[in-house]
């Protein structure tokens, strides 16, 4: 035997090592698409109740206007730069028509209609949304959700109608277990390169709990946890993050150990925090290391298919082979040379490589990923004010973030109030630091009812006020004896002023007026 044929039997006995030959992934194939459309139908579905707020023409951040300002920096090359349907008109009705339009797709695409068009509709419209939505979808769990669906366009069967479907493309399968090996694998390894003491000496979760963005109750309880199972959970949680995704591209049991392990890490967090749909799509994601028979093991043996129907299933169109090829050398390349700055320390990939990431960075094909590498070891809280005569003040209250401190943190994932959100980064610094602060301020005064719907409450329904102040308060989880005692789950200390009182500028107004 050639040198040539030993080397090629070698690498086949290999694959056939982590890669079971005979495994079929049409169920999981089915499983994980029905998972993402569900993700999609609550990303859409919770951006569509705020969208005209946010960026719509009356909103925060109007989408509009950041178009114009970045036609008019970057010309013609602002539609590579910025790739959008919104091009053609950013009306609030485009806006709140491309979330009804994408809730539609996603629920088609939960009845299997048509999944590889629908996939493809959701990804431009996540995609055009993502890029005019500035401050308010800057997250990682958005761009995971467009990475991730970029995939599944390739994954999905492009038929019009249910029938027989072609086998699943294994190597779009192992794309996305390579995306989650990723995801996983970069949050570990962050936290460690950031040099953060509390996550080296695993006592972040110490705080973790009450200076996450937004707590649920349960997340209450978890505080109250003893230090040395504070500790004990931060190492398990590092285990899950730098072990697992090694085994995830191991072989068949070994996949399904990381699937249990890091979907009992997603849940848990689902429980103590609200991350919106993000462990919602993780939990998705694992589902792709699983195959037909593991996924079906509790099931009856009827829902398994049949060694020769799955048999008798058609392969891949030669177009759609040669698509999904292209698609994984380029993903592999890109993202390795991504991932090895982190790992290598100084490692540079080539200048051509670069240019080509640059080049399609803008359609967040492939991204970065690692949250909280720093921990935050306190909770300021911004506070809003408003008066018409500049004596008398009345607060605002916001719909999920911590304020009134008897209000239990509650659970509202997978909607994400993104204004809540911001507004828990913009506490971390000053309103120099965050011009979308001063633009909120300015609807506020300006009473737009597309911004004051986006809170709980407005306690100038009749007219806007003349004047805002807002200062920053420390907010703590009380201990269990307080809140038996008081009600109390929050502890508050007023810590200063966040900005100077504001109003608009009125002719012949003083400096420290809009």
């Amino acid at each position: 035997m050639s040198r040539a044929a030993q080397l090629f039997t070698r690498v086949r006995g290999l694959t056939c090592w982590i890669e079971d030959p005979a495994a079929s992934y049409t169920l999981v194939r089915a499983a994980f698409l029905r998972a993402l459309a569900l993700v999609y139908l609550a990303a859409f579905g919770s951006l569509w109740t705020q969208i005209i707020g946010l960026v719509g023409e009356n909103g925060i951040l109007p989408a509009a206007r950041y178009l114009e300002a970045t036609r008019a920096q970057l010309g013609d090359g602002a539609w590579s730069a910025v790739p959008t349907l919104f091009w053609w008109g950013t009306s609030d009705a485009a806006l709140s028509g491309a979330c009804a339009v994408g809730a539609a797709l996603a629920i088609a695409a939960v009845a299997g209609l048509a999944p590889g068009w629908v996939f493809a509709g959701l990804w431009g419209l996540w995609l055009s949304l993502f890029n005019v939505g500035q401050d308010f979808l800057a997250f990682q769990w958005d761009l995971l959700l467009l990475e991730t669906g970029f995939l599944a366009i390739f994954l999905a069967p492009w038929r019009l109608a249910p029938g027989r479907e072609e086998r699943p493309s294994l190597a779009v399968i192992w794309l996305l277990r390579w995306l989650l090996v990723r995801l996983m694998l970069r949050s570990g390894l962050v936290k460690l390169a950031s040099g953060d003491a509390l996550w080296r000496g695993l006592t972040a979760l110490s705080v973790h709990y009450e200076t996450q963005p937004l707590p649920t109750w349960a997340g209450w309880w978890a505080h109250q946890l003893p230090p040395g199972v504070q500790m004990a959970s931060c190492a398990a949680m590092f285990a899950i993050e730098l072990l697992l995704p090694l085994l995830m591209l191991g072989p068949r049991r070994a996949r399904q150990v990381a699937c249990a392990g890091t979907a009992l890490l997603m849940a848990t967090i689902l429980v103590t925090g609200n991350y919106c749909y993000f462990n919602w799509l993780t939990l998705a994601l694992c589902l792709v290391l699983l195959d037909d028979r593991a996924l079906t093991r509790e099931l009856p043996a009827i829902w398994l298919p049949a060694p020769s129907e799955e048999a008798a299933r058609p392969r891949e169109a030669r177009w759609k082979r040669t698509a999904n090829g292209a698609v994984a050398a380029l993903i592999l390349t890109l993202t390795l040379g991504q991932l090895g700055p982190l790992v290598l320390g100084g490692f540079r990939p080539p200048e051509l490589l670069a240019e080509l990431g640059r080049a399609l960075r803008p359609f967040c094909i492939f991204n970065h990923y690692g949250l909280f590498a720093v921990m935050t070891p306190e909770r300021p809280e911004i506070e809003i004010e408003g008066s018409l005569d500049g004596v008398s003040w009345r607060a605002y209250e916001f719909r999920y973030k911590p304020g009134d401190p008897a209000r239990p943190p509650t659970f509202v994932a997978p909607h994400q109030p993104r204004l809540d959100w911001q507004m828990w980064f913009a506490a971390l610094g000053d309103c120099r630091e965050n011009p979308w602060f001063v633009r909120f301020l300015v609807r506020l005064l300006e009473g737009k009812a597309e911004v004051r719907t986006l809170l709980a409450n407005d306690p100038f329904p009749e007219a806007p006020p003349r004047y805002l102040r807002t200062s920053v308060a420390r907010y703590r989880f009380t201990d269990l004896a307080t809140r038996r005692r008081t009600g109390a789950w929050w502890k508050r200390e007023p810590k200063g002023p966040y900005c100077p009182v504001v109003s608009l500028r009125p002719a012949g107004s003083s400096a420290s007026d809009m």
